[in-house]
């Protein structure tokens, strides 16, 4: 029988080790993906997912099962997120990062399509997502947060309410804001 990840939250709490790997296990993946989508730099999203767990660690007997655990974790996740893109906010003018030096091979092979599918449509979605990215890229760091844990973690507006510490009416109005301003940046 699989633990809940309230029951694991409340054993790592007791600093079980087994728990809080279990937890790492399940939520590694998304906490990683979340960051990244929100700072759109891989090292830093790394830093600040295992942050997290840190914190999670750290925090476990705060958890009261008021909200859910993923709630609770993606709050602590998102607010490291947003305060990091707060505090270096000023440098993104000052550093240029050459992306293509991020780059292995291995990353530029994965991306490669395979051999049934259309190179010509391929590029037409990677093209789109590129745009789509930059356009996401200027939304407020709320709107970002709102939207991607709205579409990336599929959380509803009150969960999203949960983690960005707002009421639901503001996530609505963060979500409309974000979705009329990347039509209004793709052209639609």
């Amino acid at each position: 029988m699989e633990l809940s990840d309230e029951v694991l939250c409340q054993r790592v709490a007791n600093r079980d080790e087994a728990a809080f790997d279990l937890l790492v296990e399940r939520y590694q993946e998304r906490a990683y993906r979340l960051a990244w989508s929100i700072l759109r730099d891989a090292e830093e999203a790394r830093d600040l997912s295992q942050e997290a767990f840190i914190r999670l660690y750290q925090a476990a007997e705060s958890f009261g099962q008021r909200a859910r655990f993923s709630t609770w974790f993606y709050r602590i996740l998102v607010n490291l997120c947003l305060d990091h893109r707060r505090k270096h906010r000023r440098w993104r003018g000052v550093l240029v990062v050459d992306r293509s030096e991020d780059e292995s091979e291995t990353s530029l092979i994965e991306r490669q399509p395979a051999p049934f599918q259309d190179p010509v449509e391929d590029l037409g979605k990677e093209q789109t997502m590129k745009v789509l990215w930059t356009a996401v890229d200027q939304l407020s760091p709320q709107q970002r947060a709102a939207l991607l844990l709205q579409v990336q973690e599929e959380l509803p507006t009150a969960e999203i309410a949960n983690v960005l510490k707002c009421s639901e009416a503001t996530v609505r109005v963060h979500l409309h804001r974000a979705l009329s301003t990347l039509r209004k940046l793709m052209g639609k």
